[in-house]
């Protein structure tokens, strides 16, 4: 079915005749426990439809593209506010709805977000299942029998409400259980789950002087990337500048990797450790089993120096109880930091982010809340912020499980079936990093190739359609370079990712008290973030404001003429019972647009306004 279709039948489903939303089989990684006590309490949330969102990528483009005269005008968090804040219809039809008699919702109880978009109501279970005609069950967690409470058989609006109201929940977006956060270093996730991007190996480095003889196709250190990507960078604008990265739960770091590092490639930097800024309780505990969040830490300080100051978003992994807050919806509080209720926290510049949190499918239990999330995202960069993702590491399958779409179910271990693409990456508004690699017996000097240790994700959202600034680079390599796919493996109109790439493989970093080789897109995200912090270092210093939404810049014909990636044109992203799409000369769903080139990728934004 073409994607336009499934998206009209996604909205009948939504916002039809009768409103609902459809049944379900159990998710993944739940079990029916029982049928839900129906005096016990739930915080019932409606998030309603927003206004202007139809208008989103016009308001980026007039701030973002270079040929705009209103490049660089990042709007305040008050005026993203006020032009996407729900209609007063919306809300009044709702709240009208709930107070009306059959549904018997007294007006105190029912509190409006101070966002105006989400209203909140603690009812009992019968109260709920007679607002939405649904059942709800208690479902526990297959890992740790925690509970959670929702109605995977569906829900029902009044037609003239559902148009009104992007999602209920709890209902049947269940989001990750409490074992969600999958490492590299765990068992490989089920669908629907939050996780790292964990496709490479770990090799353990038995003698670190032994590096000294081997090159950056072997090993890569910090001096190989900065080789690589032309990166002389000493920080000229003070602590103006921030730059952050993203963990979840118990992946925490461990003080004592970032020293071992440190000592060896970066002495000035020991003893120093990022600024906590904590979400929902976070706190990078000590004793965390996992520890690699190291990875990202030592990347970013490592290559940006003691000058630049790192953030660190740590999130509290949420408990799995009656309140229906779920792992991704503790993503998007992050990417609303300063604009809804969690104005509390300080915002940066750049955003760095290595986990997934759903298959990229067309799906009426996850599309309302992934393009809700996405909608989030392109708010925030509207602001001036720069969000940036890895693109996976299972090639153009879901998440290093490698699962693709048979017979409308996602199946694991990489069988033939569909292509299935993974969010955030595929949201437009996220600047998505694919992986690479020195080729052997390569030098620093040399284009790298896409990875081979493990597929690096890209391809083509189902929930998104292409954006216009990469709508000439994307046709240009459908019509010259695409495999002659049947027109069901893939969604050719799709927002295409990644948009750029950086080396994901064999790069040394200490993790567990010793050294290891390691990576993935979970390595080339923090890489490229680190990149555009110094872009942004430079601006600063100019005068000038941070760059913010940066894809209209990378693809547009100002920066191809500066020549500011090098070209990956070696590779392919195996998957699905395929080799997944090669790489080709200019923007390829393998690597992008390439890897930086730093000074001329900062020349050509210090030549913007």
């Amino acid at each position: 079915m073409p994607l336009t279709q499934l998206l009209v039948a996604l909205v009948a489903v939504l916002a039809g005749v009768a409103g609902a939303a459809a049944a379900q089989s159990v998710p993944a990684g739940w079990t029916l426990h029982r049928r839900a006590d129906p005096g016990a309490l739930i915080p019932l949330k409606f998030s309603l439809a927003q206004s202007n969102v139809d208008k989103l990528e016009a308001f980026l483009l007039d701030i973002a593209d270079p040929r705009s005269p209103n490049y660089g005008q990042h709007w305040s968090p008050a005026q993203v506010k006020e032009t996407f804040r729900p209609s007063v219809e919306s809300v009044a039809t709702v709240h009208a709805w709930l107070t009306a008699h059959d549904a018997g919702i007294r007006a105190d109880k029912i509190r409006l977000s101070a966002n105006g978009d989400i209203l909140t109501l603690n009812v009992t279970i019968a109260e709920a299942e007679r607002l939405l005609q649904a059942e709800y069950y208690v479902y526990s967690d297959d890992e740790d029998g925690s509970v959670r409470v929702g109605c995977h058989g569906g829900y029902t609006l009044p037609a003239h409400v559902a148009k009104h109201v992007d999602f209920v929940w709890p209902t049947v977006h269940f989001g990750g259980p409490r074992g969600s956060f999958s490492r590299r270093s765990e068992s490989i996730s089920p669908p629907s789950r939050f996780g790292r991007e964990a496709g490479a190996s770990k090799i353990p480095i038995e003698n670190l002087a032994d590096l000294a003889t081997s090159g950056c196709d072997t090993s890569v250190t910090l001096d190989c990337l900065r080789e690589l990507y032309n990166f002389d960078f000493t920080p000229v604008s003070g602590d103006v500048n921030t730059v952050a990265v993203v963990e979840f739960g118990a992946n925490v770091f461990r003080p004592s990797d970032l020293n071992l590092f440190f000592n060896s490639f970066r002495p000035d930097q020991v003893n120093n450790t990022p600024t906590l800024i904590s979400v929902e309780g976070g706190t990078p505990n000590v004793n965390g089993s996992v520890g690699e969040s190291s990875l990202d830490i030592e990347l970013v300080m490592g290559l940006l120096g003691p000058k630049q100051k790192l953030s660190l978003y740590q999130v509290a992994q949420p408990l799995a109880s009656l309140d229906p807050t779920t792992a991704a919806q503790s993503v998007t509080k992050i990417f609303v930091l300063g604009i809804t209720d969690c104005g509390d926290k300080p915002r940066t510049s750049v955003i760095s982010i290595s986990y997934h949190f759903n298959p990229d499918l067309i799906d009426p239990t996850i599309s309302p809340v992934v393009q809700r999330q996405c909608t989030e995202i392109g708010k925030l960069v509207l602001t001036g912020i720069t969000i940036i993702a890895s693109s996976g590491d299972g090639g153009v399958a879901y998440s290093q499980s490698h699962e693709c779409l048979v017979s409308n179910s996602l199946v694991a271990g990489n069988p033939n079936g569909s292509f299935v693409g993974q969010l955030p990456a595929s949201c437009p508004f996220i600047t998505a990093v694919g992986a690479t690699s020195v080729a052997p017996g390569a030098s620093t000097h040399q284009v790298e190739e896409s990875t081979t240790d493990f597929p690096s994700g890209g391809g083509f959202s189902n929930n998104f359609p292409r954006p216009s600034w990469q709508a000439t680079a994307v046709q240009r390599y459908l019509d010259h370079f695409v495999p002659n796919y049947a027109a069901s493996v893939f969604n050719r109109s799709g927002r295409a990712y990644p948009d750029v790439s950086a080396n994901g493989w064999p790069l040394v970093i200490a993790e567990g008290g010793g050294f290891v080789q390691s990576g993935g897109t979970s390595a080339s995200a923090p890489i490229f973030a680190s990149v555009i912090a110094a872009v942004n270092d430079a601006r600063l210093a100019a005068g000038k404001r941070t760059v913010g939404f940066i894809n209209p810049a990378l693809y547009s014909e100002a920066f191809a003429a500066r020549g500011v990636f090098n070209d990956v044109i070696v590779g392919s992203n195996p998957g699905c019972g395929t080799q997944g799409f090669p790489a080709a000369p200019g923007w390829d769903p393998v690597s992008g647009l390439g890897t930086p080139n730093f000074a001329k990728l900062r020349d050509a934004f210090l030549a913007l306004p």
